[in-house]
């Protein structure tokens, strides 16, 4: 069972991380273009404060939540952007209040729901540790982008461990979404975490396998770099046909990054490599494109958490 109020912590301090980066920006820098086309930063933040709003909703009034996914059915293609391009009109220091204070109000009443229970959301039904860890994830790869925006390199966190956790559990998602029958046997994913530590899922006897640097998958079902760019082994057809779909979120399928943004070349870079030179390791399946194809209900462009 999960530990709702570690899982709670690592959201926390994964916030705290990316109001580092934003806090002392000038306005002139929240209006900087971000990897996410037609996104600013201030978007990013929008957006996150948007969905933290959203799911203190679905925690605390649930009724209210029903009427935000019926806006959301009226215009499955709008209501994320329209939510984040809203906020991005705040002056930057409200907006960051605004974040600031919706994820405190959020983590408090996850940490006040009881053990088993579930929360409505735009698919079906989440669980608290399931809500937290997906929170995490999603702030972890906003983060990414305004990072990137930023020119900053951030340092990879155990937390990583949650995110690599929905990317493996996301498996047979990918495939339905991508209407692909999903694998009947287990993948074998081997990740290797910041500190050194072997983070494994599935049987050691598996043939289809994944493994390589925790960061590099995580960037991979974030859909924040392109697998050329990754240093990602792949074991098996299937295995190489889930590295062209694999997307930790939920949502339809999309463009994705191409080989070479920012979060790609920076990892090759700390690789030793350029941009593209892992297409050897991790090539594209027949019948699937190369580039990671996802995007999400939060950002429909450039591939999306």
């Amino acid at each position: 069972m999960a530990d709702t109020a570690a899982l709670l912590d690592d959201l926390r301090a994964e916030g705290d991380d990316l109001d580092a980066l934003v806090a002392g920006l000038d306005p002139g820098q929240w209006a900087r273009p971000t990897p996410a086309v037609g996104w600013t930063i201030a978007h990013q933040i929008a957006h996150l404060a948007w969905t933290d709003a959203r799911a203190s909703e679905a925690a605390s009034a649930p009724e209210v939540f029903a009427r935000e996914v019926e806006k959301a059915a009226a215009a499955p293609e709008r209501f994320v952007d329209e939510g984040a391009a809203a906020g991005a009109l705040e002056p930057p220091a409200a907006l960051l209040a605004r974040w600031r204070a919706g994820r405190a109000a959020l983590s408090q009443l996850l940490a006040a729901r009881p053990e088993g229970a579930k929360l409505p959301w735009y698919g079906p039904p989440m669980g608290v540790a399931s809500m937290a860890t997906a929170r995490l994830m999603e702030t972890w790869a906003h983060g990414q982008d305004v990072a990137d925006a930023l020119g900053v390199r951030r340092t990879p966190t155990a937390r990583l461990r949650h995110i690599a956790h929905i990317g493996v559990r996301a498996r047979d998602y990918a495939y339905a979404i991508n209407q692909l029958a999903p694998p009947r046997e287990e993948f074998r994913v081997e990740l290797t975490a910041p500190d050194g530590a072997l983070w494994t899922y599935g049987p050691p006897e598996a043939s289809q396998r994944v493994s390589g640097p925790a960061l590099d998958f995580c960037l991979l079902v974030t859909q924040r770099a392109h697998r050329d760019d990754l240093a990602l082994r792949v074991d098996g057809g299937e295995a190489r046909r889930w590295l062209g779909i694999a997307q930790a979120f939920a949502g339809p399928p999309g463009a994705g990054r191409p080989a070479g943004s920012p979060a790609g070349a920076t990892v090759a870079a700390a690789h030793g490599a350029g941009p593209g030179a892992h297409a050897a390791v991790s090539p594209a399946a027949d019948g699937v494109a190369a580039g990671d194809v996802g995007r999400c209900r939060t950002k429909r462009h450039g591939g999306e958490a």
